[in-house]
């Protein structure tokens, strides 16, 4: 398929990734049974097999498959079970191969090859339980027909010859089959195991990125987000707001309670913070007892109406903790971001309207000039 052009590559098998890969089984079983229409026309050729009972064998093998293509193609095999229709395409491959083999005659070892060609092609797409039934409907047709022509051509079908035959496809179909399942067993362990790497991956990204103990993004995420956010801003010419919230008093609630009761605080005020702020506005816990607020394309009057509410609802908020129940409250300073300021100059202000915040009595928040 390297050689055709795009264009044509997406007529032939569609641009919806799992279509192409059912389109690329559909070709590709094509181009096995195109080989065998090859090899039986030789056959034709060399003098071996009939001419015009292979020419019919031809067309209705080809049509075929192309059939199968085509109902995958059109999307109507999607309301069957397997919409890639291997089992239906695998059952028609050998029958075909059954065919040959009664038409061919002296050349009718080839066939087999053809056959296990079909199979180990089965091997990689279909399971355990299709395989074994393949096997099973392979040795049976085959079986018959081997039968059937040494009945009404013994002299071309020698009977011993054929039992002969019957021995080696009813030991090595079976075989076949034993391998799809170890395969099959392979590909579910890998599966399994490419499974858990990504859940690990992600694993280690939600670490990278998460503060453990309040579930929010860390400072250095947080610097990465705001620095992002500060590049967008220079392309748009919008501005945002960040804002520093510190929890009042917050040593004494370690110091009288523990620790525990204090963790106990934050992972609360993080759940307000993130049950109480905009979808488009990031939290992050920042250190101890410290959270920053990046409030994206937001002026300082509106931000500050948005950071007032949650300042409220942290001074709502009751903690249970070692049989008390612990209120607290919060102090922010907020800074709108100003043109030609770095994000850093712009987090200053705001820590610095956060000490204004603390020195008028705290439990308010402060806007930076």
């Amino acid at each position: 398929m390297t050689l055709l052009s795009p264009s044509l590559k997406d007529l032939l098998l569609s641009t919806e990734p799992l279509q192409r890969v059912r389109l690329s089984q559909a070709l590709l079983a094509m181009g096995l049974m195109t080989a065998g229409v090859v090899a039986m026309n030789y056959f034709v050729w060399v003098g071996v097999a009939p001419a015009r009972p292979v020419w019919a064998w031809t067309v209705l093998s080809l049509g075929g498959m192309g059939l199968a293509y085509v109902l995958i193609r059109s999307g109507w095999s999607r309301r069957l079970a397997d919409p890639s229709m291997t089992m239906p395409q695998m059952m028609y491959a050998i029958a075909s191969g059954a065919v040959a083999y009664a038409l061919v005659g002296a050349g009718r070892g080839g066939v087999f090859p053809i056959v296990m060609v079909i199979l180990m092609f089965g091997m990689f797409v279909s399971s355990p339980r299709h395989m074994r039934f393949i096997s099973i409907f392979a040795v049976a047709v085959f079986g018959a027909v081997m039968a059937l022509m040494a009945w009404r051509r013994p002299a071309d079908y020698l009977p011993a010859i054929e039992l002969g035959h019957f021995i080696m496809v009813a030991t090595m179909l079976p075989a076949v089959s034993m391998l799809a399942a170890r395969l099959s067993r392979m590909r579910h362990r890998a599966r399994g195991q490419r499974r858990e790497l990504t859940e690990a991956l992600a694993r280690i990204r939600e670490l990278a990125t998460r503060d453990e103990l309040t579930g929010l993004i860390n400072r250095r995420h947080m610097q990465e987000l705001m620095a992002q956010e500060h590049q967008r801003c220079i392309r748009s010419g919008q501005t945002f707001c960040l804002a520093v919230l510190d929890l009042d008093h917050f040593k004494a609630v370690n110091d009288q309670h523990g620790h525990a009761a204090g963790d106990a605080v934050l992972r609360g005020v993080a759940q307000e913070a993130m049950r109480h702020t905009r979808v488009s506005d990031v939290v992050a816990r920042w250190g101890g007892e410290e959270f920053v607020l990046l409030m994206s394309d937001t002026r300082a009057s509106l931000g500050r109406l948005g950071l007032d509410r949650l300042r409220e609802h942290i001074g709502a908020l009751k903690v249970q903790a070692g049989g008390a129940e612990l209120r607290i409250t919060g102090s922010a300073g907020l800074a709108e971001h100003l043109a030609g300021e770095t994000v850093a100059q712009t987090l200053e202000r705001a820590d610095r309207a956060l000490y204004e915040a603390k020195a008028q009595g705290r439990n308010r928040v402060v806007v930076a000039s």
